[in-house]
């Protein structure tokens, strides 16, 4: 889905101990957040997909209250996030995701299960879609979907990001 008016997409990059990746916002909340270790080309593809022609501008300042919130997740301090989200998808993504972020913070949930809560028990396949589709990592926890059996299944941050978040929300 294309947003209705070109919108300013700010950037910046979260270079916090050994955790480093883009984050991106536009002025209705947080919509980007990168893979780990992953070069800006990753954000920019992003972006032309689903921002097409809309500039992207650095902007450290504009990104402050996100990249704050996200360094006290990653400290432990934080366990859910206060800002808001501009995130672009289908009403099926849009469903997905808000069940994610429902899911308590040091617990998983399963795809089926994801797929049980939002209504589409059969759509277990299309839920792992909407699921790697998530543009804001970490923040929109998707890390925290793990296959039925409770294996670590994919992930778009790579699963040594994924097994990273899972074990800092299990030690807090």
């Amino acid at each position: 889905m294309k947003p209705q008016t070109k919108s300013t997409i700010y950037w910046s990059f979260l270079d916090y101990k050994d955790w480093k990746m883009y984050m991106a916002a536009t002025s209705k909340g947080l919509c980007y957040v990168g893979s780990q270790n992953r070069p800006f080309e990753e954000l920019a593809a992003w972006a032309e997909k689903r921002f097409p022609g809309c500039p992207l501008v650095e902007s450290q300042e504009e990104l402050l209250k996100y990249e704050n919130e996200l360094i006290e997740y990653l400290d432990g301090k934080r366990k859910g996030f206060t800002f808001p989200f501009d995130c672009h998808g289908t009403d099926f993504q849009q469903a997905v995701w808000n069940a994610l972020c429902e899911i308590p913070y040091g617990e998983t949930k399963s795809y089926s299960e994801i797929a049980h809560i939002i209504n589409k028990p059969a759509a277990v396949r299309a839920v792992g879609t909407a699921i790697g589709a998530n543009p804001v990592l970490i923040s929109i926890p998707c890390h925290r979907v793990v296959g039925k059996n409770g294996s670590l299944t994919g992930y778009r941050g790579g699963l040594e990001m994924k097994t990273r978040l899972l074990k800092l929300e299990k030690q807090c």
